[in-house]
């Protein structure tokens, strides 16, 4: 895919709109003033790259994005000042957040700024010309680098690039490479897992990997749906079973696609076999408790111990990998759930698709 490449633009002395991805976790750790600080931050540090080249290659950055759903209202809880600190800190820098309006009050000579969630304008969602263009106005040129957002039909992922000059940044670019592997010539043979409960999302993965893959593993409550609602009749689709409480991908599966991913030489897992948090453990007897933990560990574990090219993404899966000090062991961890869920599955994603024309 010829994506336009950042490192071929001149940027210096050049105001930049860098789309990225700052929708991350937060928590509020002081209630009466509602301060909140970030719980993962995944998401930005893979978007460190780009800024950081283009600060030092002389440009000015407006960093924007979206931060979860505040539904085209200003809600404190959904404000991006967590992410600008963040940002300030590792450049050294004073931290600034602006509304769209309240950009005459920029003093010349800052280097990057952080614009207010765009989710607080209802023009975001919706593509409303006139929010497009105020947006266009602030820069010179357009970066996207929040591949875990193109997948949506909003202002800031199509419509800027209609009127600037548009190019892919860093992550995006490493992104689109890397998944690209799957789909395009993946090493055999080729293993995907697919958990978790959206059915509505997994379901076309499924389909189309069966395609493409050797083998086509699935857990998780979406496993049961497609048994019993959807059947899929191909002798590369296999089903998991469920423990008796269905909190947990059962025993007797979780072997059977160990000794699967053993044979593996590209494998690509999106989703738990089994609910991921501690408070949802179901005591079993008296004496002890369930782990309902245990199958997504043990996948995860022989993902790595098969030395296969592995790929895995999803805000549930990372947590569940950097809670358990796995994250580095992937080959390429993805930012994108959704989004890499639909590129895996051969969708052309708004986002892309906006960049290369």
């Amino acid at each position: 895919m010829n994506l336009p490449d950042i490192l071929k633009a001149e940027v210096a002395g050049k105001t930049i709109l860098v789309r990225g991805d700052l929708d991350v976790p937060l928590t509020e750790f002081r209630v009466q003033n509602s301060e909140f600080r970030i719980d993962d931050d995944t998401r930005i540090v893979a978007g460190f790259p780009t800024v950081d080249y283009l600060l030092k290659s002389g440009a000015t950055v407006i960093l924007i994005g979206h931060l979860g759903r505040p539904e085209g209202k200003v809600q404190a809880e959904y404000s991006l000042e967590p992410i600008a600190k963040w940002y300030s800190q590792v450049f050294s820098i004073r931290y600034l957040v602006f509304s769209i309006g309240e950009f005459s009050g920029w003093k010349i000579g800052e280097k990057l700024v952080v614009l207010e969630n765009l989710r607080f304008y209802p023009g975001e969602e919706s593509k409303d010309s006139s929010f497009v263009q105020k947006l266009s106005w602030l820069g010179d040129i357009y970066v996207n680098d929040a591949f875990a957002a193109s997948h949506r039909d909003h202002a800031s992922i199509v419509g800027i690039p209609k009127l600037l000059h548009h190019f892919a940044g860093l992550q995006l670019q490493k992104e689109i490479e890397s998944l690209s592997k799957i789909t395009d010539n993946p090493q055999k043979p080729c293993i995907v897992i697919i958990g978790g409960k959206k059915l509505e999302t997994k379901l076309p993965l499924v389909e189309k990997m069966l395609e493409i893959a050797d083998f086509v593993l699935v857990g998780g409550l979406i496993a049961k749906e497609i048994e019993e609602h959807h059947p899929i009749y191909n002798a590369k689709l296999k089903l998991a079973r469920q423990n008796k409480d269905a909190t947990d991908i059962a025993q007797v599966s979780t072997d059977e696609f160990v000794r699967v991913i053993s044979q593996a030489k590209t494998i690509v897992w999106n989703g738990s076999m089994g609910k991921l948090s501690s408070k949802f453990k179901v005591q079993s007897s008296k004496l002890d408790q369930e782990d309902t933990e245990e199958g997504t560990r043990r996948i995860a574990q022989a993902i790595i111990k098969s030395r296969a090219y592995s790929v895995t993404g999803g805000g549930d899966t990372i947590e569940f990998l950097q809670k358990e000090g796995l994250f580095d062991k992937f080959n390429f961890v993805s930012t994108g759930g959704g989004a890499m869920l639909s590129f895996l599955a051969g969708e052309k994603l708004p986002g892309i698709e906006a960049l290369l024309q």
